[in-house]
């Protein structure tokens, strides 16, 4: 028997809400938190802050094999903007706040879609200054500059990762005027009504998450919210957030085993309006897709062992789901006034009380 596209996706989605409700669950240390391989003591500084503040998303830039498809799914769903197109590149407004590039990629025959970078605004930029500050530091700034006084500087992180510093007047600027824009590509469905009103977390896998993470909060100035051994959620502003995960360099066996994960952002979470539990994961599985329930958090169960939160009742709400592409998009239900949702449903102390 032949499956048409919506029968496979609906398959898939069925296949994937009998897996744990914890498939996408929080770092390791959350329920072993204090063990020596969950050391939470921090570590010396990667450099000086910059005292450089992030003030906006400047865009996501994804890599994908068809990038109209990809826009278009997210134009339906979460109520996107296309910005601007061609045969290799779709440019879209999400809201006001963001923006998001899908680039032309060649299928390599595993991965059809990944994110390549993420570009950040800074505030009282000076590309003279920027650039000294960040030649200071030995990060060896590349300047990219473009039309209408659009200025950056590219640089790595410390395992390689590319990062773009702005000023605001590249995408920033330019999605505060209205778009006409016109897709070539059908919409896949009917659109759902949401606004993607908020960045909810990037989930950013790296070597060494303490250095990374002293890394971007002495460079861009994001705020730490709990260490909890394996990973570390900063506040990226009045942005969004992020989680950074990986090995710790505190514990007696980092480095001694392969790593499970490459370096990049393997999923993102964003936060629409309205939301109703029930509601959001209704119109996913109307439209044939997954929708997998994440609350992160969990629970001693009456036999002791540790239970995940159950959606209606946890502190943290959210489905996965996936594109066109295959990429691992989240939802959640979180807003700039909720934010701090998830970081309080997860953080160690507050499950084992110390």
């Amino acid at each position: 028997m032949t499956l048409s596209r919506r029968q496979l996706l609906q398959t898939l989605g069925i296949a994937a809400a009998a897996a744990p409700l914890n498939a996408f669950a929080q770092g390791r240390c959350m329920t072993t938190f204090g063990v020596p391989s969950c050391n939470t003591t921090d570590i010396a500084a990667v450099f000086a802050p910059t005292l450089w503040k992030t003030i906006a998303l400047e865009k996501i830039t994804f890599n994908c094999v068809d990038p109209q498809k990809e826009a278009a799914f997210y134009i339906a769903l979460m109520g996107w903007t296309l910005r601007s197109a061609d045969d290799n590149q779709a440019t879209l407004d999400i809201g006001d706040w963001g923006s998001a590039v899908f680039k032309k990629a060649p299928a390599d025959g595993q991965t059809k879609v990944s994110v390549e970078s993420v570009s950040w605004v800074i505030d009282n930029w000076n590309a003279k200054r920027v650039e000294q500050e960040l030649t200071k530091r030995n990060l060896s700034p590349r300047a990219d500059n473009g039309a209408n006084g659009f200025e950056s500087f590219w640089v790595k992180d410390p395992d390689g990762w590319p990062v773009q510093i702005c000023n605001n007047k590249g995408l920033a600027s330019a999605r505060k005027s209205p778009t006409t824009a016109k897709s070539t590509e059908p919409q896949p469905f009917a659109p759902t009504g949401w606004k993607t009103v908020w960045l909810d977390h990037l989930s950013f896998n790296v070597t060494n998450y303490k250095q990374s993470a002293s890394f971007y909060t002495n460079l861009l100035g994001w705020t730490p919210t709990y260490d909890e051994g394996s990973q570390n959620e900063l506040m990226i502003g009045d942005v969004g957030d992020i989680i950074v995960r990986g090995g710790n360099p505190l514990d007696p066996e980092f480095g001694k085993a392969p790593r499970r994960r490459g370096v990049g952002v393997d999923h993102i979470s964003f936060g629409i309006q309205p939301w109703d539990t029930d509601g959001v994961k209704n119109e996913l599985e109307k439209r044939g897709l997954r929708a997998q329930i994440d609350t992160s958090s969990r629970h001693r169960g009456p036999d002791g062992s540790w239970v995940p939160d159950e959606i209606h009742t946890a502190e943290f709400k959210s489905y996965h789901t996936a594109t066109p592409n295959g990429y691992n998009l989240q939802i959640s239900y979180v807003t700039h006034d909720k934010r701090l949702s998830l970081a309080n449903a997860v953080n160690p102390k507050r499950i084992s009380g110390k």
